[in-house]
């Protein structure tokens, strides 16, 4: 970060450095007021559900995934040299998001089945302490 810090205010980068400054200001606006606030709610919702583990588990993957594929499925334009990203990114990202729900899905509705969703006494998990 100190270096690319150092290049956009010396000068050898062809970007203007309150370009620069207004893209940090913005990515900060972005997360703290749409991330942030989605990320919260999220939580609020799956701490109602009875499968948490396997959604929170689903949501992690799809978030990695996100991530991941971000900056080439939604890059701006079209590269200059076709070879340099030559499949169809945004597809295979919504593929792989689907097969993560699917996957998400059978594991939250096979809990029941596998005796890993009933709690184990009133203490709420493997952390509490135990009543003599």
């Amino acid at each position: 970060m100190g270096m690319g810090l150092w290049t956009a205010w010396r000068g050898d980068d062809p970007q203007d450095p309150w370009q620069v400054a207004r893209w940090l200001a913005g990515s900060v606006l972005v997360h703290d007021g749409i991330v942030v606030p989605l990320t919260l709610l999220a939580g609020l919702v799956v701490a109602r559900l009875r499968a948490r583990r396997a959604v929170r588990g689903g949501l992690l993957v799809a978030a990695s995934l996100t991530a991941v594929a971000f900056p080439v499925v939604f890059r701006p334009g079209t590269p200059a040299n076709p070879s340099v990203l030559p499949l169809d990114y945004g597809r295979n990202w919504l593929l792989l998001l689907g097969l993560t729900a699917v996957v998400t899905a059978v594991t939250a509705l096979a809990a029941p089945w596998t005796g890993r969703s009933r709690r184990r006494g009133r203490g709420g998990g493997r952390g509490a302490p135990r009543r003599p």
